[in-house]
């Protein structure tokens, strides 16, 4: 089965959200963590991620939905 361009192009976008949203969590484990324990702070950043992840991935479908 071929993919056409538009498939490629929304299979990037969400592969790109994603890339993004586990690169932060990366770097939001990293910078507030102290012996494998989430500080209080870094939990709150995790939440504003998963939540930054949603509205992100809400928009790439309608920026996409317009596309076609």
């Amino acid at each position: 089965m071929e993919l056409d361009a538009e498939m490629r192009r929304k299979i990037a976008v969400s592969v790109g959200a994603v890339v993004v949203f586990i690169a932060l969590l990366v770097a939001i484990g990293t910078r507030f963590s102290t012996n494998h324990n989430l500080s209080e702070i870094g939990a709150y950043y995790v939440v504003g991620i998963i939540a930054l992840f949603v509205v992100l991935m809400a928009a790439a479908g309608i920026f996409l939905d317009d596309r076609s």
